[in-house]
């Protein structure tokens, strides 16, 4: 079983830290976007069949991400102390596999503008105008996943578990 209370820190730690070119450290941004990222909606999103994946070091949660609706990934989040260790790249390149196994073939995801340079490196590309959500700038963007990207494999950033 998930432990939902330090997926929650996770996700709350990488928003307030890695995300601060985001929110600019506006506390009424920071707590919108970090509103649903406690224990109780983590429990409601797995109910709702969204697929929680996470990159695990050291015995801790590294890295958190989630599909939804067989072509979206919704959320990709590294805890700060885990950052440049590989695990972002690890948890992409996972759940791109996962949406390509399902039959995916062309997956999508909304960046903020500090992850877009993150997903450009790994092919991904603008797919329409930034949009704004609680007064932040994101980006929708899009990858092909057929053929899948040889290239890139999970690396030794961790273990990966569903």
């Amino acid at each position: 079983m998930f432990d939902v209370f330090q997926i929650s820190q996770v996700l709350i730690r990488s928003i307030t830290y890695l995300g601060a070119a985001d929110h600019r450290k506006d506390p009424d941004l920071l707590a919108a976007w970090s509103a649903n990222k406690d224990p109780q909606t983590i429990r409601r999103w797995l109910q709702s069949g969204t697929e929680l994946w996470l990159a695990e070091m050291d015995g801790q949660v590294s890295g958190v991400g989630a599909l939804r609706f067989g072509s979206e990934i919704a959320s990709l989040y590294v805890d700060p102390a885990y950052v440049r260790r590989g695990v972002g790249l690890a948890l992409l390149v996972r759940m791109e596999h996962e949406l390509a196994q399902q039959g995916c073939t062309i997956a999508h995801l909304n960046a903020t503008a500090t992850a877009r340079a993150f997903y450009r490196r790994y092919g991904w590309q603008d797919a329409a105008a930034p949009e704004h959500w609680c007064g932040m700038r994101h980006y929708p963007m899009r990858k092909s996943l057929h053929p899948p990207d040889e290239g890139l494999r999970p690396s030794a950033a961790g273990d990966m578990s569903r």
